[in-house]
């Protein structure tokens, strides 16, 4: 099955996604689409000539019209953010280039699912949403996917146990007002915060859990890296990848993604992540965990903080 992906921006993140592709044989085409045409042309090159070790792939540096007939659109365009910046701070200036880019895109690519990774990632779904004139169905936004993997990461680490046992969610705003909901965050099949009296394993440690730790450092962890080595790119890389492995399936899969919020949680025009539900025609439900008062609370803040941005930006 022809499954082809064009990638706007041939910067680190996007490139890693290009990369990611080709060792997991996720796509049969890729295009890498960037302002700096040389840059994408020597990332294209640099990945396929390792094709050779993986699953045949057609890997080519191109223009808007190359993304014709593209399945999918991930557009990583964008200013990166520098240490000690914030994601917000991003906003305008991202903001612009994303309603300069979705029209020439768009035109080439009108039935293709769409997924933002720049940042304030949130605002530019909502952007993107406003200008392309396409259901919201088509757009998605990378979200707190990545803090979702930060969270099950840390809380893996705790308990030495396998992520993919770990059951947990980030929602809200991919940024600071991000919150762990943990009524209903689970290891194995209990409750995380039960966990010592369920657990039964004489050879395990049973650290304390603080979760003030654990939030604090997925808020982090971000900065750190861009701090450490300028730039994060592999974990999101992994996440983006997995969001096409979810549109590239046959079932849905509920992913905790930006969306469009009608109603939910008494929250409605701006987009943020809650567990939506992601598959072969985009975003086609969600899924609504019980959440307490005060997780409720939460996410509303978190609603409230990015409708205070966009209100700042010219759309």
């Amino acid at each position: 099955m022809s499954r082809k992906v064009t990638i706007i921006g041939a910067g680190s993140v996007g490139s890693t996604i290009t990369y990611t592709m080709a060792v997991t044989g996720l796509a049969s085409e890729v295009v890498m689409i960037d302002v700096n045409t040389e840059k994408a042309l020597g990332e294209a090159m640099d990945v396929r000539q390792g094709t050779p070790f993986c699953s045949p792939m057609k890997i080519y540096a191109g223009t808007y019209e190359d993304a014709e007939g593209s399945d999918v659109v991930i557009i990583t365009s964008g200013l990166p953010r520098t240490a000690g910046q914030s994601r917000i701070d991003l906003a305008q200036t991202n903001v612009d280039i994303i309603k300069q880019i979705t029209p020439e895109i768009v035109k080439h690519a009108p039935d293709a699912i769409y997924i933002l990774v720049s940042n304030p990632v949130d605002v530019l779904t909502y952007t993107f949403c406003k200008v392309s004139g396409l259901p919201e169905r088509q757009i998605i936004g990378s979200g707190t996917i990545l803090d979702t993997a930060r969270l099950r990461t840390r809380i893996a680490e705790y308990l030495s146990l396998s992520q993919k046992n770990v059951h947990a969610y980030v929602l809200g705003e991919h940024g600071d007002s991000s919150f762990v909901p943990w009524s209903i965050a689970q290891v194995g099949s209990v409750n995380f915060l039960d966990y010592k009296k369920r657990f039964n394993c004489k050879d395990m440690l049973q650290p304390d859990i603080d979760t003030e730790e654990i939030e604090r450092y997925i808020k982090t962890s971000g900065a750190k890296i861009i701090g450490r080595k300028g730039a994060t790119f592999y974990a999101i890389a992994i996440s983006v990848c997995t969001i096409v492995e979810c549109l590239f399936g046959s079932v849905n899969t509920a992913i905790t993604v930006s969306s469009m919020m009608h109603g939910e949680y008494g929250i409605n025009d701006v987009c943020l992540s809650i567990p939506f539900l992601v598959g072969p025609d985009g975003v086609c439900g969600n899924v609504l965990p019980p959440l307490t008062d005060g997780e409720v609370e939460k996410l509303r803040h978190s609603a409230d903080v990015l409708k205070n941005v966009i209100s700042q930006v010219n759309l």
